[in-house]
């Protein structure tokens, strides 16, 4: 059994979003221990916020750049660095970490541009590190049930996707000052989309996770329901599968009465299956002309994929944390089978790779360019 690797996050600070949920997917299953971290902007809060947190004085990091100088010469230095910083930071820090011989879990999108994201690709390759994206929601038990079913026929050929995140998450006008709300909208920090680019991926990222296809062609209206914000807070996205299937995107921030809004529907030639991340732990089931089946996360005859997923008994509800922490159960497996030069577990190789997140943001760069032409059918690069 391989001992515990050190692990370090570069944001995620007090108040973050996403800081907790990174912090106790990590250490869940004890793959990692958090050892390191530049945690904030401000260097004198983010390491007064580490040291806080149990991380030792001298691993309690004023930026990422002090904190990638203090580790990469340490011989218990971390193997796995998690980027969870603002989206026009994501290419330089990860790219840094990797080349330095860090692993690394980037948050989405992986990058601004789609040369940048080629560019990630690469210097994966070339430093034979592990590069992961952090689509969390995949690491849900019933999206990976999801994804088995597909994969082993049950629905049949795969005819239409319908994925949805909208909420009413920025639907107030009066957050125009707020600023983990005004930086989605400004195109220098967020680039080319705001809600497509941080909601919709996450649905978009699912569709293709579970149907085991690729998107080709889009076809996409983005839209302004608050005029004053420079990128859409609400869009609609037609697209088509490299397998085949028809698909349908709705990512809006305006939904009030959504709490979070992430759903996935997919129908093939013979069933049907619906999952919504508010009530994770039920996944739909209708197969052609019988009644509806209701599947529980956790109970008999499930996939391997999905059993191992589980951390609880059936019965017990099991939400976010425990989503991450199977991508990072995942990565903890892959960089230990790469240790020692073996061949890791294959159901850890779920895990979001850096070509799904070249894909998402090849993906989102085709949606902006189609919106700008009158939701022109737009082949993705």
């Amino acid at each position: 059994m391989m001992k515990t690797m050190n692990w370090g996050i570069v944001g995620g600070g007090e108040g973050s979003q996403i800081g907790f949920a990174h912090r106790a997917g990590s250490a869940l299953d004890r793959k990692f221990k958090f050892a390191a971290g530049a945690l904030d902007v401000d260097p004198a809060r983010g390491r007064e916020f580490a040291i806080s947190l149990g991380v030792d004085r001298a691993r309690a990091y004023g930026d990422w750049w002090e904190m990638l100088q203090g580790e990469r010469s340490r011989d218990d230095r971390v193997e796995l660095v998690t980027v969870a910083t603002p989206n026009v930071t994501h290419f330089e820090i990860s790219k840094a970490f990797l080349e330095n011989g860090f692993h690394v879990l980037c948050e989405k999108p992986m990058t601004m541009t789609v040369e940048e994201a080629r560019e990630l690709v690469a210097v994966a390759k070339r430093a034979n590190r592990v590069c992961g994206v952090n689509y969390g929601y995949s690491g849900y038990p019933l999206v990976r049930q999801m994804k088995a079913m597909v994969a082993d026929g049950v629905l049949g050929k795969i005819r239409v996707v319908v994925a949805e995140f909208a909420g009413g998450f920025m639907a107030d006008a009066a957050d125009a000052d707020n600023p983990r709300v005004r930086w989605r909208f400004d195109p220098k920090q967020a680039g080319v989309s705001a809600v497509s680019v941080d909601c919709g991926i996450h649905a978009m990222h699912m569709a293709c996770f579970v149907t085991g296809q690729k998107v080709t062609k889009v076809s996409s209206d983005f839209a302004h329901g608050i005029t004053s914000r420079e990128l859409e807070d609400d869009s609609s996205t037609a697209f088509r599968m490299d397998g085949g299937a028809i698909g349908r995107l709705w990512a809006s921030g305006l939904a009030i009465g959504r709490t979070h809004g992430l759903t996935l529907q997919v129908f093939g030639e013979v069933g049907g299956l619906s999952w919504k991340q508010e009530q994770p732990n039920q996944l739909l089931y209708t197969p052609l002309n019988e009644p509806t089946r209701i599947i529980e996360r956790g109970s008999a005859g499930l996939s391997p994929a999905s059993l191992r997923a589980g951390h609880v008994t059936v019965g017990h509800a099991e939400g976010m944390v425990e989503a991450f922490a199977n991508i990072y159960r995942d990565l903890g497996d892959v960089i230990e089978a790469a240790k020692v030069g073996a061949q890791p577990n294959p159901l850890a190789l779920d895990y979001p790779t850096a070509e799904d997140g070249l894909h998402s943001i090849e993906l989102i760069h085709a949606m902006a360019r189609s919106a700008k032409n009158g939701s022109q059918w737009t082949d993705l690069i």
